[in-house]
């Protein structure tokens, strides 16, 4: 008997639960090397006497791939919706095991050597992810902006947003229990779905390991589903989707701070640096600063909660004690306290308008006490309805006691 009728006659008659393992390779033409990838598979599965299943969720062929798998004994699963995240969300779903295995079926990773990947879910990890920089990167197997800037760069990234503990936030070949993964909900649909698990797992405060592993040329003569800078792009808009913090905190922060000193120090009159002289024009733009630094802050809350109630996020401690405090009515309150200060600033300015008999008035007295006048008026408008808003999205929880 084959290895092949084996595989196929061993998945037919085993339990669901009796299952350990789940190899899963998204498939999208692969007729080339699908072959080899199943036979490598199979060839860990016997060497390591594995109770395991070897799964192609296949994306649409139409070069024979499904009809190669099944005669090889694997498992095709069809997946409609397009994409390399698509794929594996549907091969996963299928899965059977304790733990998923995933690489692709362009023969450029060893199947025949994911031991040390399940040894290391055994031991308790809950995401084993491949390094193949540590591991061994064959000439020919990645190309130079890959290697050396794309790659790098976006694991770098993902470290500072989310802190990351991995050297290759990309690599193919990875290994992880598969309740875990699905607690996480994954849903990205392109090449970001690499991004996505390990980001969502770091947040998580999952379990996650790292062990090299080579990659070598793929054996496919067309080129590889992958776009250089359509789907760099989309990591990278991934990461900054999934990290309010950097995408709009912290730069919101910086221009609320900087227009707020820059404004305070203008407001006492025009300052000299150099031969540069920095009078109510600057005032304004430093308003505006303020205004726009407010409102990216303000979308950093309405983004953080928005994905904690989803679950995209896991519960901050801090924006729950926050929370506590910060109710409806304490929202209405600091709105309704800048819109006073700004009716103030608004009355004295009419007020200053009057004392020259409503005539001719010096831009350079007036606008600085119409500029901060506008700015708390708008500050504290938006306050308002920014408080309501966070009330709809359920922040505002009714009182226990009342």
């Amino acid at each position: 008997m084959s290895v092949a009728q084996r595989s196929r006659r061993q998945s037919e008659h085993r339990p669901q639960s009796a299952i350990e393992v789940s190899i899963v390779m998204p498939c999208l033409n692969e007729a080339e090397t699908l072959a080899a990838c199943i036979r490598k598979a199979q060839s860990a599965i016997g060497k390591h006497n594995l109770a395991a299943e070897i799964i192609v969720a296949d994306n649409g062929s139409s070069d024979g791939s499904r009809a190669i798998a099944e005669k090889l004994g694997a498992r095709v699963v069809e997946v409609i919706p397009k994409g390399y995240g698509s794929a594996l969300i549907g091969g996963i779903q299928a899965a059977r095991g304790r733990f998923v295995i995933m690489g692709d079926a362009d023969d450029s990773y060893d199947f025949s050597a994911i031991g040390p990947l399940i040894d290391k879910l055994r031991e308790g990890y809950d995401l084993v992810m491949g390094n193949r920089f540590s591991g061994g990167i064959a000439a020919g197997a990645m190309v130079w902006s890959h290697r050396w800037v794309g790659n790098p760069v976006l694991t770098f990234i993902g470290g500072v947003l989310f802190r990351t503990p991995v050297g290759d936030m990309h690599c193919g070949l990875r290994g992880f229990r598969k309740d875990a993964v699905e607690e996480l909900r994954l849903r990205a649909t392109g090449m970001e779905f690499a991004s996505e698990m390990v980001i969502k797992a770091s947040l998580r405060r999952l379990k996650i390991a790292e062990l090299p592993v080579t990659l070598s040329p793929d054996g496919r003569s067309r080129p590889p589903h992958l776009r250089t800078w359509r789907d760099g792009w989309r990591h990278l808009r991934f990461m900054l989707l999934f990290s309010p913090r950097w995408l709009f905190l912290y730069p919101g922060l910086a221009l609320f701070s900087a227009g707020a000193i820059g404004g305070a120090l203008l407001e006492t009159g025009p300052k000299q640096i150099g031969t540069a002289t920095f009078d109510i024009h600057t005032l304004l733009l430093a308003a505006f600063s303020c205004l726009i630094g407010y409102q990216l802050v303000v979308f950093a809350v309405f983004t953080k909660v928005f994905a904690m109630q989803q679950g995209f996020h896991p519960p901050n401690a801090g924006y729950t004690e926050m929370f506590r405090y910060m109710k409806l009515e304490t929202g209405l309150a600091i709105g309704g306290l800048m819109l006073l200060a700004g009716a103030a600033g608004a009355v004295v300015a009419v007020w200053s308008w009057g004392a020259v008999g409503f005539g001719e008035l010096d831009p350079r007295v007036t606008m600085r006490e119409v500029i901060p006048a506008a700015l708390l008026l708008t500050l504290g408008v938006q306050t308002i309805f920014a408080s309501f808003f966070l009330s709809i999205l359920g922040i505002d929880q009714a009182d226990p006691s009342g």
